[in-house]
């Protein structure tokens, strides 16, 4: 009688990828962890750590060692106070004009059907990419002393010079932030408008409600975490918007990323200008702590 054994087909168990795997499993944990935290603390720790010990340091050698004196000389300095009130203003102004607009915009594109919307919707991702400079260069194109809009009044009136000079007034700082920003707080409100139930919709119009009280009652609760989420990134990132401020030119307007560059490049005075880069930094990490709890609850 034949032997109908099947032959094991079983690979054996000792393979060089077992091997090697094996050899992975006993490797300890902190020795994967340790060349990205080396990376971390080398290129950000460290320079972040020489900053903080240098807003301690006096720029007088007789006082030498560490010292509070940078801080109360930064704090007690109007320009400071100037600066951290103007950087505030302006970073909650366009936070609310964000939220404004982008609520707005994210409602016509996700219930308002209209040829190309889904371009428009991509197209918001794209906007994401583009360097803030680049969108206060297209308003100066547009506003400037020089720009299309003067020069059209110009044209047609024979003015010496056209009525916009907005663009260099903490006005258009404002204006050039919201432009940036909005679709930061769009993207968010877009993908929660697409989780929407439109049964949701469809039964509260058929009960007879309107479109403001549908707005209000059905699809702004469930939007409210996303407006938060878009909201907080907006204000950490306008507390550190550097290039709009400084392609405006607006005169009069210095927020504190501005007051970091006047003092360690025009002055040359290191030690307020790290001074203000720490209270930037606490500032921006608080901020930003509250965007990822943020975000965490509202799923984001």
């Amino acid at each position: 009688m034949a032997d109908t054994t099947a032959p094991s087909t079983t690979a054996p168990t000792s393979t060089p990828a077992r091997r090697k795997a094996v050899g992975l499993t006993r490797t300890p944990t902190w020795a994967w962890a340790l060349p990205p935290v080396l990376v971390l603390a080398l290129g950000f720790l460290y320079p972040l750590a020489l900053v903080v010990r240098q807003s301690f340091t006096p720029e007088s050698l007789e006082e030498g060692g560490a010292s509070l004196t940078p801080y109360t000389e930064v704090f007690a300095s109007t320009v400071f106070r100037e600066a951290l009130t103007t950087t505030v203003r302006l970073a909650v102004g366009a936070t609310v004009g964000c939220l404004v607009l982008g609520f707005v915009l994210a409602l016509v594109i996700a219930f308002v059907p209209f040829p190309g919307g889904k371009a428009v919707a991509r197209f918001i991702d794209v906007f994401l990419s583009f360097p803030s400079f680049l969108i206060t260069l297209a308003l100066l194109f547009i506003y400037g002393s020089v720009g299309m809009a003067n020069g059209a009044w110009t044209g047609v009136t024979g003015a010496a010079e056209g009525p916009f000079h907005f663009l260099t007034t903490p006005w258009g700082v404002l204006l050039a932030e919201i432009t940036y920003f909005t679709p930061f707080v769009m993207r968010p409100l877009l993908a929660a408008f697409s989780q929407l139930d439109t049964a949701q919709l469809e039964v509260a119009s058929s009960l007879g409600a309107g479109p403001v009280r549908i707005v209000r009652q059905v699809i702004l609760p469930e939007a409210l975490p996303a407006l938060a989420a878009g909201g907080s990134l907006v204000l950490v990132l306008c507390l550190n918007e550097f290039g709009i401020v400084l392609f405006t030119g607006a005169k009069g307007v210095t927020t504190l990323p501005m007051l970091v560059y006047s003092k360690a490049i025009l002055e040359s005075d290191y030690p307020a200008a790290c001074v203000v880069a720490v209270v930037n930094i606490v500032l921006s990490v608080g901020l930003y702590s509250l965007y990822r709890v943020v975000s965490r609850r509202a799923g984001a």
